[in-house]
């Protein structure tokens, strides 16, 4: 299994003059599926604040694959979720190695089901701990992710 994104950024003939140096760091990316998002830099790094940033990219594919994986767990165990929102959200900082990077991810998943007597915030954190074990993007990243969930 493979995917694709094209990720395109071009000088626009009608870009405003920049300062000495500068450039417009605004950007489309296209998915596989055909869906466009405008893009940009984060606004701490020149880019534009109406824009997604790699970074919320990032935050989003985190949350929401472990969404979809915790959906399809609680499939499986016959549980009927009526809704599920995630406030997420990532830090900045460096390594040791003095790069910066993503060094921590914080979901806060809460999750409404058909029956709220039928789970315990036993079982509600087992299903959690579970999609974030089988997540193809947790599984992918290096930082500290943490999940902190409510009913």
């Amino acid at each position: 299994m493979a995917f694709s994104v094209t990720t395109q950024w071009q000088l626009s003939s009608d870009a405003e003059v920049l300062e000495d140096g500068e450039f417009c760091r605004d950007h489309t990316i296209t998915f596989g599926s055909g869906q466009t998002v405008q893009a940009s830099s984060a606004p701490e790094y020149k880019g534009n604040p109406s824009k997604v940033n790699p970074e919320e990219g990032l935050l989003a594919a985190l949350s929401s694959c472990h969404m979809i994986t915790f959906l399809t767990i609680a499939h499986l165990k016959r549980l009927t979720v009526l809704s599920y929102t995630d406030e997420c959200h990532a830090e900045l900082g460096k390594l040791e190695s003095g790069k910066q990077a993503i060094t921590k991810m914080t979901l806060k998943p809460k999750v409404i089901f058909a029956d709220e007597t039928a789970i315990s915030v036993e079982v509600l954190n087992k299903i959690h701990e579970k999609a974030h074990a089988n997540c193809f993007i947790s599984n992918s990243l290096a930082c500290n992710i943490e999940i902190i969930p409510t009913l």
